[in-house]
Protein backbone atom coordinates (compact mmCIF):
# COMPACT_ATOMS: atom_id res chain seq x y z
CA UNK A 1 0.00 0.00 0.00
CA UNK A 2 1.42 3.34 -0.95
CA UNK A 3 0.40 6.20 1.78
CA UNK A 4 1.82 9.05 3.04
CA UNK A 5 1.48 7.67 6.44
CA UNK A 6 5.20 6.87 7.62
CA UNK A 7 4.03 3.86 9.91
CA UNK A 8 2.49 0.97 8.38
CA UNK A 9 1.92 -2.34 10.63
CA UNK A 10 0.15 -5.78 9.15
CA UNK A 11 -1.23 -7.56 11.95
CA UNK A 12 -4.24 -9.60 12.92
CA UNK A 13 -7.33 -8.32 14.61
CA UNK A 14 -7.77 -10.06 17.68
CA UNK A 15 -10.93 -8.14 19.24
CA UNK A 16 -13.61 -6.00 18.22
CA UNK A 17 -15.71 -4.36 20.47
CA UNK A 18 -18.70 -2.24 18.83
CA UNK A 19 -20.38 0.31 20.51
CA UNK A 20 -23.04 2.53 19.66
CA UNK A 21 -21.01 5.05 17.75
CA UNK A 22 -17.35 3.78 17.75
CA UNK A 23 -15.78 0.54 17.39
CA UNK A 24 -12.58 -0.24 19.23
CA UNK A 25 -10.35 -3.12 17.62
CA UNK A 26 -7.41 -4.31 18.86
CA UNK A 27 -4.90 -5.89 16.22
CA UNK A 28 -1.93 -7.96 16.67
CA UNK A 29 1.58 -7.83 15.96
CA UNK A 30 4.24 -10.28 14.76
CA UNK A 31 6.49 -9.53 18.20
CA UNK A 32 3.25 -9.39 20.60
CA UNK A 33 2.93 -6.08 20.75
CA UNK A 34 -0.86 -4.82 20.17
CA UNK A 35 -2.32 -1.68 18.37
CA UNK A 36 -5.69 -0.95 19.46
CA UNK A 37 -7.90 1.61 16.97
CA UNK A 38 -10.76 3.67 17.50
CA UNK A 39 -13.10 4.00 14.78
CA UNK A 40 -16.72 4.69 14.01
CA UNK A 41 -19.07 1.77 14.36
CA UNK A 42 -20.15 2.53 9.85
CA UNK A 43 -16.10 1.83 9.32
CA UNK A 44 -16.08 -1.14 11.44
CA UNK A 45 -18.87 -2.37 9.06
CA UNK A 46 -18.03 -0.86 5.86
CA UNK A 47 -14.64 -2.75 6.02
CA UNK A 48 -16.16 -5.79 7.77
CA UNK A 49 -13.44 -5.79 10.10
CA UNK A 50 -13.76 -9.08 12.33
CA UNK A 51 -11.65 -11.23 14.67
CA UNK A 52 -8.90 -13.05 12.91
CA UNK A 53 -8.95 -10.94 9.52
CA UNK A 54 -5.06 -9.52 8.21
CA UNK A 55 -5.79 -5.63 8.53
CA UNK A 56 -2.85 -2.74 8.04
CA UNK A 57 -2.70 -0.11 11.05
CA UNK A 58 -1.70 3.18 9.55
CA UNK A 59 -0.31 6.03 12.05
CA UNK A 60 1.36 9.12 10.85
CA UNK A 61 4.43 10.21 12.51
CA UNK A 62 3.87 13.60 14.22
CA UNK A 63 0.96 11.62 16.20
CA UNK A 64 3.95 9.51 17.84
CA UNK A 65 4.96 10.97 21.36
CA UNK A 66 8.02 9.81 22.71
CA UNK A 67 8.83 8.67 26.28
CA UNK A 68 12.05 8.02 28.00
CA UNK A 69 10.70 7.91 31.64
CA UNK A 70 6.98 7.78 32.86
CA UNK A 71 8.15 9.21 36.21
CA UNK A 72 5.55 7.03 37.89
CA UNK A 73 2.98 8.60 35.78
CA UNK A 74 0.14 6.61 33.71
CA UNK A 75 -1.16 7.77 30.68
CA UNK A 76 -4.67 7.14 28.86
CA UNK A 77 -3.19 6.76 25.43
CA UNK A 78 -4.13 3.24 24.72
CA UNK A 79 -0.91 2.43 22.35
CA UNK A 80 2.30 2.01 24.12
CA UNK A 81 4.68 0.58 22.20
CA UNK A 82 8.58 -0.32 24.00
CA UNK A 83 11.13 -0.65 22.09
CA UNK A 84 14.82 0.95 21.25
CA UNK A 85 15.91 4.22 19.03
CA UNK A 86 17.89 3.03 15.88
CA UNK A 87 18.26 6.20 14.51
CA UNK A 88 17.69 9.80 15.18
CA UNK A 89 17.63 12.44 12.01
CA UNK A 90 17.67 15.96 12.83
CA UNK A 91 16.21 18.89 10.63
CA UNK A 92 15.98 22.56 10.52
CA UNK A 93 13.25 22.51 13.61
CA UNK A 94 12.15 18.54 13.44
CA UNK A 95 13.91 15.10 13.74
CA UNK A 96 12.71 11.82 12.80
CA UNK A 97 13.28 9.24 15.68
CA UNK A 98 13.02 5.51 14.96
CA UNK A 99 12.33 2.65 17.16
CA UNK A 100 12.40 -1.00 16.53
CA UNK A 101 9.60 -3.23 18.33
CA UNK A 102 10.51 -6.07 19.77
CA UNK A 103 9.48 -7.80 16.95
CA UNK A 104 11.44 -6.12 14.63
CA UNK A 105 8.74 -3.70 13.39
CA UNK A 106 10.05 0.12 12.85
CA UNK A 107 7.92 3.32 14.25
CA UNK A 108 9.00 6.48 13.03
CA UNK A 109 8.33 9.31 15.27
CA UNK A 110 8.61 13.24 14.13
CA UNK A 111 9.75 15.35 17.31
CA UNK A 112 11.43 18.74 18.16
CA UNK A 113 14.78 18.91 18.17
CA UNK A 114 14.49 20.08 21.26
CA UNK A 115 12.86 17.05 22.35
CA UNK A 116 15.35 15.31 21.32
CA UNK A 117 17.41 17.12 23.30
CA UNK A 118 15.37 17.26 26.26
CA UNK A 119 14.92 13.32 25.97
CA UNK A 120 18.58 12.80 25.04
CA UNK A 121 17.71 10.53 22.12
CA UNK A 122 20.58 8.36 20.90
CA UNK A 123 21.12 5.17 19.31
CA UNK A 124 20.51 2.15 21.48
CA UNK A 125 18.43 3.88 24.03
CA UNK A 126 14.92 2.43 25.62
CA UNK A 127 11.97 4.24 24.75
CA UNK A 128 8.35 3.92 24.33
CA UNK A 129 5.90 5.21 20.97
CA UNK A 130 3.10 6.73 22.55
CA UNK A 131 -0.28 7.36 20.46
CA UNK A 132 -3.92 7.77 20.75
CA UNK A 133 -6.86 5.07 19.47
CA UNK A 134 -7.86 7.36 17.35
CA UNK A 135 -4.71 8.40 15.95
CA UNK A 136 -5.24 5.00 13.65
CA UNK A 137 -6.73 4.25 10.29
CA UNK A 138 -7.04 0.99 9.45
CA UNK A 139 -7.23 -0.58 5.80
CA UNK A 140 -8.32 -4.20 4.16
CA UNK A 141 -7.52 -5.30 1.56
CA UNK A 142 -9.92 -5.82 -1.37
Amino acid sequence: MKASARNQFTGTVSEVRIGAVNAEVHVGLKGGETIVASITKESAETLAIKTGMKVVALVKAPQIIIVTDFGGYRLSARNQLQGTVTQVKPGAVNAEVDIELKGGEQIAATVTNDSVEALGLSKGQAATAVFKAGAVILAVAG
